[in-house]
């Protein structure tokens, strides 16, 4: 027998939901412009350590960013700020993911640099507080997750961007238990989202000389909101006359990262926000973990750079943070480098990782006390971008 009164609660749920999905839309519809660094002054980092080993890890990266920024912390150019509170037993004691007065804090910030944080999931004794990644990105209209992912002696370079505020997270804790046999969860996505995301994919292949975009759904089963996304970007296509583009289903898509024959074919990979959260780890795989793998996440008005690991509470238990890998928010600050205009020393970065991490290997990081310490890692990190000839080993590496 139905139960007329669970299918009222359900449309009275499901009508909410709506409401602040539309009024969600109509925001969309009135965006402002994007915020222009050259302009700024000072630029204001802040720092968040998070959860597990992300104060280990940030605070290493800090201390190669202000290695790199010094000349422009001296001159007041740029300034860091730290912000304490977004942890996951401040954000369960307050039942907000983003704390009032943390989110006061990173408002007052241009960009953040963020490490991991934990996210609550049923069982696990937390309260169900939502995600603090997504609440960023929704609260900060952080739109574009962009993923670079290199590995040039495999001719792998792939820029991913992954739709960040819409798909299953945007009402991610907004499902409903129906009854005791039926759960359901919704799942978004708008014309004015897809719009943007595939513009900024396009707008970076113009910009860097790549010559195709690759749209990754699932359009022939989900069709209504995957088959969205694709009109979308048959219509956006039409503006870049020369830069080619193509669709692939997401479970062949996972499969083709694989194939040693075909995936130096992929450039820049545009996709909603669930898929692109899988495909991305699996990319940071290929690329040597997904330690080593940063992230950026961008609006018009704010960033937020972060590793794109978990917290690894396991290795704070054990007592070994201090030997957690910061390659992956280093790779982050990097690209924070790059967002803010300073190009060069972000370029720098890359490429000392790339030395350090995949080449070289004169410092090795095994999590444990049999390899080196973060802080280690961090000093031959910093030793190696201040080398004259850091850019000829780097082409010698890569055989440019």
């Amino acid at each position: 027998m139905v139960d007329q009164n669970a299918i009222q609660a359900a449309k009275e749920h499901f009508g909410r939901v709506l409401e602040g999905q539309l009024e969600r839309v109509a925001r969309l519809k009135d965006e402002g412009p994007w915020l222009n660094f050259d302009n700024i002054n000072p630029i204001v980092i802040g720092i968040l350590g998070g959860d597990g080993i992300g104060p280990t890890i940030v605070s290493e990266a800090q201390r190669v960013l202000e290695y790199l920024l010094s000349d422009h912390t001296k001159t007041g150019r740029v300034e860091f700020r730290t912000i304490h509170g977004l942890t996951i037993e401040n954000r369960a004691e307050r039942l907000q993911a983003i704390p009032d007065d943390v989110l006061a804090e990173i408002l007052k910030c241009h960009v953040t640099l963020k490490g991991p944080t934990h996210t609550p999931e049923q069982g696990d004794g937390w309260p169900n507080i939502e995600s603090a990644n997504v609440a960023m990105r929704k609260v900060l209209d952080l739109f574009a997750n962009v993923r670079p992912i290199r590995v040039p002696k495999d001719k792998i370079d792939w820029t991913i961007f992954r739709e960040n505020t819409e798909d299953m997270y945007a009402v991610g804790s907004q499902g409903l238990n129906v009854t005791d046999d039926l759960a359901i969860d919704f799942r978004v996505i708008t014309s004015q989202g897809s719009k943007r995301i595939i513009e900024m994919a396009f707008d970076h292949a113009k910009k860097t000389g790549k010559t195709k975009v690759t749209m990754v759904t699932k359009a022939n089963v989900v069709k209504t909101t995957d088959g969205k996304f694709l009109d979308i970007a048959r219509e956006v296509a039409t503006n870049y006359p020369d830069i080619s583009w193509d669709g692939w289903y997401i479970d062949i898509m996972t499969a083709k990262l694989l194939d040693v024959e075909r995936r130096h074919e992929f450039q820049v990979i545009a996709l909603p926000n669930l898929y692109g959260d899988i495909l991305s780890d699996e990319a940071g795989q290929i690329q040597g973990g997904v330690g080593t793998a940063g992230s950026a996440n961008i609006g018009e008005q704010y960033a937020m750079f972060e590793a794109i690991h978990g917290t690894a509470p396991r290795m704070v238990q054990e007592g070994r943070d201090q030997y957690a890998d910061p390659s992956s928010v280093m790779r982050a600050g990097a690209m924070m480098l790059e967002h803010l205009g300073f190009a060069e020393l972000g370029d720098k970065l890359h490429k000392a990782l790339d030395v350090c991490g995949q080449y070289e290997r004169k410092v090795v990081m095994t999590g444990r006390n049999t390899g080196a310490t973060g802080k280690e890692f961090g000093d031959y990190l910093m030793a190696t971008v201040q080398e004259p000839d850091l850019e000829s080993r780097w082409r010698q590496y890569v055989g440019i």
